[in-house]
């Protein structure tokens, strides 16, 4: 009763934040996610969470359900437009992007 939750990191250009970044499922540290990297991990199907997180900074926490053998991604960015960037100092949650990947 296991599925696939897939985290990329990819970017274009030049990212500031160059540390992994820790994989946060259900709340817990369940891996982490390198610079133009994938990593898979394994989770129980049903509802979940997902959120990345590189030290105070953090994206969004993000609801998503996956079924028995089921495969979910997501990829994650640390690249923010340049209001969102700076917003990000106040509000660390903003600071790294999280998206679905279809």
């Amino acid at each position: 009763m296991s599925a696939t939750l897939k985290v990329s990191r990819k970017t274009i250009g030049m990212e500031v934040r160059r540390d992994p970044y820790d994989v946060i499922v259900d709340g817990e540290r369940a891996g982490s996610v390198a610079l133009h990297e994938t990593t898979e991990l394994q989770v129980a199907a049903g509802r979940h969470t997902v959120q990345v997180r590189s030290g105070r900074n953090s994206s969004r926490t993000l609801t998503f359900d996956v079924v028995e053998d089921g495969v979910i991604a997501f990829q994650s960015g640390g690249k923010r437009p340049l209001p969102i960037f700076l917003v990000s100092f106040v509000v660390p949650s903003l600071a790294l992007s999280l998206r679905r990947d279809f």
